[in-house]
């Protein structure tokens, strides 16, 4: 492990050098000493430092200079040095984001127990930040979630073809994530600073789209009383997503081709075209082939956009996904909801896991929410789902856990398996629990600390029945 990095800022410098010294005595540190606010901003965002020392000059300077850090490093923990007697103003420098404050008179005697605690602290908060995003975005690519085979095999497509400047085109349900993917590619592309430019081709009239894609010039049209840069322009240098291509009506497709192959493009109403650079991304939830083979879809404007195709799996296809993706949106609804993210039972994740999702990823998304919505504990159960997925996944969700064995060769993960564990710790728990307290359920809720009416709806998911454990405390367990 590297040595902690601090940089000390003086404007006025000869404090600031008294106290590199001073500090490179306490413990092994790396120091390094600044005079310049440029300089911090440079030293904050650049250098990676662990902590800063600022050292008053005047009030105004340091809360400058401490909104300035800040801004450059909101991580970064400040350690202000000063002469300030009032309260107040103190209180100024720790709500501009200094860590902790310390009087010059006491600086020699303090300064290493306050350098310690602030970066024993600011180690803590990095290493809870990043178990943090590690148990929320774990098995992560870009904005996706998952590590089944299929998505595996999109992310490394999209990562060849991001660099190659050639047009691509993203087939899949809706709801899959067919945008995801087009950010995805421009973000690691060498266009990544220039525009990406969404345009939903299914939602625009087709009277309006032409005028919205290719822009038009003033007095083009009735109501055209000004010039139009149109989205294609937009991006000029960038990404175009294309999304329902398939929509296009033939006029526009023709135009587009035309884009495609001249890099030139003429607004509507227009003399002279104008030079245009830009990477077009399609996408379709429609069979762009079959459109192709009856006449609907240009097939030479097919083939241009179909340079590479990126096809994304739909979600009953991805297995565990399913359940990584479900718990990920429990755990930020349950931050939006201000509460405890929600888990899911044994029964509710195997509904989750065997419905057939035509809605997709999305559909998952808005079923959580419902749910966390519902949910009256922590534990989302098959009540908190809505009732066509219950019945989609089966009328009775026992019948889901029929063959136990056909289950266990289809759900082999990670979440199958801890599921499939809670459920065996459950029954064993409640059995015993139960048999102690000789059937009497108020008093076993008490014994769990858990709600009367989640114990009862645990026994009932469990087949346990209370009133055959009341009267002998040693009579057999039942089968």
């Amino acid at each position: 492990m590297r040595q902690p990095r601090i940089v000390i800022v003086d404007p006025a410098g000869p404090n600031g050098l008294a106290y590199s010294k001073l500090v490179a005595r306490l413990q092994p540190l790396e120091v390094r000493h600044t005079t310049s606010v440029a300089d911090d901003m440079d030293i904050a965002q650049d250098d990676g430092f662990d902590l800063a020392i600022l050292v008053i000059r005047s009030g105004r300077t340091t809360i400058k200079t401490l909104d300035q850090l800040v801004e450059a490093d909101p991580d970064l923990p400040i350690v202000v040095i000063g002469n300030e007697d009032d309260e107040e103003a103190v209180g100024d420098y720790l709500r501009h984001g200094a860590a902790t404050y310390l009087p010059v008179e006491n600086a020699d005697r303090d300064l290493e127990g306050a350098l310690v605690e602030t970066l024993t602290t600011s180690r803590q908060r990095a290493a809870e930040k990043t178990l943090r995003r590690a148990i929320e975005r774990p098995y992560s690519f870009e904005d996706f979630l998952g590590e089944s085979p299929p998505m595996k095999a999109v992310y490394t497509l999209i990562e060849r073809v991001a660099t190659n400047f050639v047009d691509i085109l993203v087939t899949g349900e809706t709801g899959t994530g067919k945008e995801l993917v087009a950010q995805a590619i421009h973000r690691r592309s060498r266009r990544k600073d220039a525009p990406f430019v969404p345009i939903d081709c299914g939602a625009i009239p087709d009277t309006l789209l032409e005028s919205e894609l290719f822009g038009h010039e003033r007095g083009a049209f009735t109501g055209a009383d000004a010039r139009r840069i149109g989205l294609i322009e937009v991006a000029d240098g960038g990404t175009l997503f294309l999304d329902e291509v398939a929509e296009l009506p033939p006029a526009l497709q023709a135009k587009l081709l035309r884009v495609l192959q001249e890099r030139r493009l003429r607004r509507v109403g227009a003399r002279k075209e104008t030079p245009v650079d830009v990477r077009i991304v399609a996408a379709t939830s429609r069979d762009l082939d079959a459109m192709v083979g009856n006449g609907t879809f240009r097939r030479d404007l097919f083939y241009r956009i179909n340079v590479v195709r990126i096809s994304l799996p739909p979600l009953r296809q991805r297995g565990d996904d399913i359940g990584l993706l479900a718990e990920f949106f429990a755990s930020r609804t349950g931050r939006e909801m201000g509460r405890t993210a929600g888990r899911f039972s044994t029964d509710a994740y195997q509904v989750l896991r065997h419905y057939s999702w035509p809605g997709n990823v999305r559909e998952l998304h808005n079923v959580v929410r419902r749910a966390m919505a519902l949910a009256p504990e922590d534990v989302i159960d098959v009540d908190d789902l809505p009732d066509e997925i219950v019945a989609a996944a089966g009328k009775n969700v026992r019948s889901v856990f029929a063959d136990s064995e056909k289950a266990s060769a289809e759900s082999s993960g990670f979440f199958a398996q801890r599921a499939a564990h809670v459920a065996e710790f459950e029954q064993e728990y409640l059995q015993e629990l139960i048999k102690q307290v000789r059937g009497d359920v108020s008093a076993a809720a008490r014994k769990a600390q858990v709600p009367r009416g989640t114990l009862y709806r645990l026994l009932k998911s469990h087949a346990i029945d209370p009133s055959r454990f009341r009267g002998d405390v040693n009579q057999s367990q039942p089968e």
